[in-house]
């Protein structure tokens, strides 16, 4: 009989299907909502979902006031800027329309605006003394999960690194997941973004923090994204396909808030803020590397998730070329070299990754060296 250590499992309320993002209405008028600070970006603006949110809440009574003065991979400063928006406009909550990089803007708000202070002191794992305002999230891509996670992911732009802040206290209150939100996404960030959710399950999976009620989200999210991210890419107005995409999401971020996560994200946290690589982009270049890094530390769990790849008893090669294979199909080609990164800067990247919370649950222990050659394999 198996034993199992004991696990904490956080998930907050959510509502997922076609036009639960018209929901954002109950929710507020049940947090007493009187005036909202909606966090987005110009593009989700330009797509029409901020107007469609506007009048939304507007017919619930609730007053509203925009910050959309982000940029991807959120940047300290603009989070002490929307929290400054946040106290002048004497707002009480806050909702977030948009993608990963919105929803961690609006979680750090919600930090700096409860507890003072800049937002870079609460770098780390519980370092929040008090709760933020209300969130309710609203995501418009399939991928990153911010709007289920206990993560807030932040670029400390004067060392240019990315932070990780973990704590209950950034699980959202709400999630609207609507997966007509998603198809305003153009075919690359659909590509960024699916994988994301891909490395989000996979890390998961094999990470030391696993459990069975993690595994069950994270293997159904691998299997989704196989199946789904390609059509997502080259029919974006197929609703199966982005309903699909967004419930791999959904399961793939359920997983890695619980497991956290292992050497992708650690460096791709550190490739994000120093070139502000786009992060699932980053996360598929490094995918299939620490992949083969990490298997013989945990070759039963890749050989499932070959499986999934429809690979029974797969071999490292074989999944890696799996995983090569899908990143290429969906469009993300060429390695980081083409990006910018050299050897040089592998020197200036390698001691954040190695410090990133996530690298603590990689199954096989990365040192700097390590880093450094994972890092330089996938030039």
């Amino acid at each position: 009989m198996a034993r199992y250590e004991m696990r904490k499992f956080v998930a907050p309320e959510f509502i997922f299907g076609i036009g639960a993002r018209h929901r954002v209405g109950y929710y507020a008028q049940n947090m007493q909502a009187r005036r909202v600070l909606i966090v987005t970006d110009p593009g989700v603006a330009a797509a029409g979902w901020l107007a469609e949110l506007i009048e939304n809440l507007d017919e619930s009574g609730i007053q509203t006031t925009v910050f959309d003065a982000l940029t991807p991979n959120p940047k300290d400063h603009e989070i002490m800027a929307g929290a400054a928006h946040y106290r002048a406009e004497g707002c009480d909550v806050i909702v977030a329309l948009g993608g990963g990089s919105v929803i961690d803007c609006a979680k750090g708000i919600g930090i700096v605006s409860a507890n003072g202070g800049d937002i870079l002191d609460y770098e780390g794992v519980d370092r929040i003394p008090r709760p933020g305002p209300p969130l309710i999230c609203i995501p418009t891509t399939a991928g990153t999960a911010a709007d289920i996670s206990q993560f807030a992911i932040i670029n400390n732009t004067s060392k240019r690194y990315k932070i990780a802040i973990i704590s209950k206290s950034v699980v959202p209150d709400v999630a609207l997941v609507d997966p007509e939100t998603t198809t305003t996404m153009p075919p690359y960030l659909t590509a960024c973004t699916g994988l994301d959710a891909l490395t989000h399950a996979i890390e998961a999976y094999v990470s030391t923090a696993s459990s069975p009620v993690v595994d069950v989200h994270a293997l159904a999210a691998i299997a989704l994204v196989n199946a789904f991210l390609p059509t997502a890419i080259a029919e974006p107005d197929n609703v199966e396909a982005r309903e699909q995409m967004a419930l791999a999401s959904l399961q793939a971020g359920l997983a890695f808030s619980n497991a956290s996560l292992g050497a992708v994200h650690a460096m791709a946290h550190s490739l994000g803020g120093y070139l502000d690589m786009p992060h699932g982009e980053s996360n598929a270049l490094l995918l299939d590397h620490v992949i083969r890094f990490n298997y013989e530390a945990s070759r039963d769990r890749y050989q499932r998730i070959g499986s999934m790849f429809g690979i029974d008893g797969s071999s490292e090669r074989e999944l890696t070329a799996s995983i090569a294979a899908l990143r290429e199909r969906c469009g993300i080609l060429g390695g980081l070299a083409a990006r910018g990164v050299t050897r040089g800067t592998i020197e200036d990247l390698a001691p954040y990754a190695e410090r990133d919370a996530c690298i603590f649950t990689n199954p096989r222990r990365a040192s700097l060296a390590d880093i450094k050659t994972i890092y330089a394999e996938a030039l």
